[in-house]
């Protein structure tokens, strides 16, 4: 006989027992942080993408060695930049005493701050036109981010050591019309937009270029406020009187003329001679078409680059002799 095998019960649940949630408050918290996340993202790569990057261009940059030449700091980086206070702060206010207390960079640690903020700013700029403005990944926008924030670290860096230059220059430009503090509030502005310009790749001392700029900028603030008082009436003066005195026609006399090119003369002679030969050749002081750094260079047998080269450094001495000789100021007044 064969047996038959016999099913087992099957159990039924009751229609009684508890059924799970589903979990929609969970879902929608989540799909609410993922939106969250995603505007974030999307504001941040618009941020980055409308950000403006200047920096210096340097051929450096290309080569194999660019990162190391910009990541490797000199020795004397190794020198805290916190010093005490010189004499020479004695007899300032707190603010500008304090300026005093950082120490100036050498012409190594010049090069590699400056070589180090460009870099990053250089960087920065080349991987973000590499991406896409819509697609770019949170990490390739912190990354960027990185690169700009620790270039304006490095920017304070360079500003701060040079403060003391903007008090040195402030203190020879007060007059009854401006404070010290003023000047140097002033004088600031041009240090920030002195650092953004500055061509660290010529090997010039950036103190140099500094200079001129801010001196620059304080001719200008000052023939600015000439002019404002000028257009105030004296009381002892009557306006029939200034009414009747012939106006200014905006231009030089000849005897001012002839005054600027014999100072202009000066200073050409105060130029290397190949360096004033450039100068009088490029702009064509001696009455011949200007030449183009090209057919200088042919002529003293080197690259148009060096005569650029050449003649940047001449056109940096020509401005401190203007400056030391306060032109812009007289030219100025006679206008």
């Amino acid at each position: 006989m064969i047996a038959h095998a016999t099913k087992a019960p099957r159990i039924r649940r009751s229609s009684a027992a508890p059924r799970r949630p589903a979990p929609t408050l969970e879902r929608s918290t989540a799909a609410g942080a993922a939106a969250d996340r995603r505007a974030i993202l999307k504001a941040r790569r618009e941020m980055v993408f409308a950000r403006k990057i200047d920096y210096v261009a340097c051929r450096q940059f290309l080569s194999a060695g660019a990162e190391r030449l910009a990541t490797l700091p000199p020795a004397a980086a190794a020198v805290p930049l916190e010093q005490s206070a010189p004499e020479a702060s004695r007899g300032l206010s707190p603010y500008l005493a304090s300026l005093y207390k950082t120490r100036l960079l050498t012409k190594e640690e010049e090069q590699f701050y400056f070589r180090r903020m460009n870099w990053l700013k250089f960087r920065a700029a080349t991987s973000r036109g590499q991406l896409d403005r819509h697609r770019a990944s949170l990490r390739q926008i912190e990354q960027i981010e990185g690169w700009l924030a620790e270039a304006e670290t490095v920017k304070a860096v360079i500003i701060t050591s040079n403060l003391r230059l903007v008090v040195s220059i402030a203190k020879k430009f007060v007059d009854a019309g401006t404070s010290l503090e003023e000047l140097v509030g002033e004088g600031n502005v041009a240090l920030m937009r002195a650092v953004e310009k500055f061509s660290f790749a010529l090997g010039n001392r950036f103190s140099t270029y500094a200079t001129y700029a801010i001196q620059r900028h304080f001719f200008r603030l000052s023939h600015r406020s000439r002019q404002l008082r000028s257009r105030f009436v004296a009381d002892e003066k009557p306006l029939r009187e200034l009414a009747a005195e012939p106006a200014a026609d905006g231009q030089c006399s000849p005897e001012q003329i002839g005054l600027l090119q014999a100072v202009f003369s000066r200073f050409l002679g105060g130029l290397e001679p190949r360096e004033k030969e450039i100068v009088v050749a490029r702009f064509g002081f001696d009455g011949r078409p200007p030449k183009t750094f090209r057919e200088l260079g042919v002529e003293m047998g080197v690259c148009k680059e060096r005569i650029r080269q050449i003649q940047t450094r001449a056109m940096d001495k020509l401005r401190l002799m203007a400056a030391e000789a306060k032109l812009e100021q007289t030219v100025g007044d006679w206008l």
